[in-house]
């Protein structure tokens, strides 16, 4: 049984308090979007999907609650909220989408002026609803067409895969992106070993991508950050697997922070290095990685673990949250739900997908 770290309907919704993991399996209540802000601020919730979907879902859970009276008083409230959620967390793309996506949508039923304001504001709470199967829908997709391209590279061979942060069950809403590859090729049995990273300074792979490893009872591995180039020299590493935050026009890739290091060290050891994410996570508006807005959080998260101290009194900090990967050390490929592409190809692949979807 996959974890569940979003549990939801109608009026309703639960997560998986991820900052008491791997000791305490705690849900909390989302019982409006203050409460959404605040949990992906603090990242109760993380991974870029899973953040667009509790933003969406504590809309959802809001508006269950609210009446309103007149159709221009729902699409203002909506949008006003859908743009505040944004800010909780800038540098994940995939909030930002989903809000534009929602107000388009919410644009349209207000074109419907015949349209009663309780009937608009559920067909508003359907499509926040609908996010949760799709994303579980393209993260299986992602994850078998990753499995294909690794095991096509390495003679269908079992392979070793190292991956970072944690882009599983409890970075989406199941299934996962990066770790979707890992558990696809777990599936058909071809995994012969995964290897995390710790992930710091928020130790989302200790805390996180091992729970989820050891309740998948896959043979897998935990290192510090600081091998992972002594591992690809003497563990025969076949592929390198990340997620995204956000992938930009020429394939210049946002990610946990570490994420650029593992590919600069997978570029020389001749290591595939892949991205894996949904189309949602793929930014075109802008150009390139320099563009990027990068998220600093807070020195503590480097000073303190679990409120105690470990670092000298009145050292100085820095502490950014993600890196950007250049598109030419994504040498494996981006991954996504439509296929496996050079990232520096993509925005073309994209382009020719919707041209022949009109």
């Amino acid at each position: 049984m996959t974890l569940q770290a979003i549990k939801y309907e109608r009026g309703r919704l639960d997560i998986l308090d991820q900052l008491l993991l791997p000791d305490t399996s705690r849900y909390v209540p989302i019982k409006d979007t203050e409460d959404g802000w605040q949990a992906i601020k603090k990242m109760q919730v993380r991974g870029a999907p899973a953040i667009a979907i509790v933003g969406c879902l504590s809309l959802g859970v809001e508006l269950t609650n609210k009446t309103f009276h007149k159709l221009s008083d729902l699409e203002e409230f909506v949008v006003e909220r859908l743009n505040y959620l944004v800010t909780a967390r800038p540098t994940a793309v995939n909030m930002a989408d989903a809000a534009a996506r929602f107000i388009d949508f919410m644009e349209t039923l207000v074109v419907e002026a015949s349209l009663d304001p309780e009937e608009a504001k559920n067909r508003i709470i359907q499509e926040f609803e609908s996010l949760l199967e799709e994303d579980i829908t393209t993260n299986k997709q992602i994850g078998k067409n990753g499995a294909e391209d690794i095991l096509k590279k390495c003679g269908n061979r079992p392979v070793r895969i190292l991956t970072h942060c944690n882009t599983g069950s409890l970075a989406t809403a199941g299934y996962g992106t990066a770790l979707g590859v890992v558990r696809c090729l777990h599936e058909q049995g071809k995994l012969k070993e995964v290897f995390c990273t710790e992930t710091r300074p928020y130790n989302q792979g200790s805390r996180l991508t091992a729970y989820e490893l050891v309740y998948e009872k896959m043979n897998a591995t935990l290192i510090c950050d600081s091998m992972a180039a002594i591992l690809m020299r003497q563990k025969d590493i076949s592929a390198v697997v990340v997620g995204a935050d956000r992938v930009v026009a020429n394939g210049d890739t946002a990610n946990k922070i570490g994420t650029y290091q593992l590919a600069v060290v997978a570029k020389y050891h001749s290591v595939p290095f892949y991205v894996a994410c949904p189309l949602t996570s793929f930014d075109r508006s802008k150009e390139s990685g320099a563009e990027i807005e990068i998220e600093e959080r807070p020195f503590e998260e480097l000073t303190f673990i679990k409120g105690v101290k470990i670092a000298a009194e009145g050292i100085n900090c820095w502490n950014p949250a993600f890196d950007v990967t250049p598109a030419d050390l994504i040498t494996g490929g981006i991954i996504t739900e439509l296929g496996v592409f050079p990232a520096s190809l993509l925005n073309n692949e994209l382009k020719k997908y919707q041209k022949d979807s009109i």
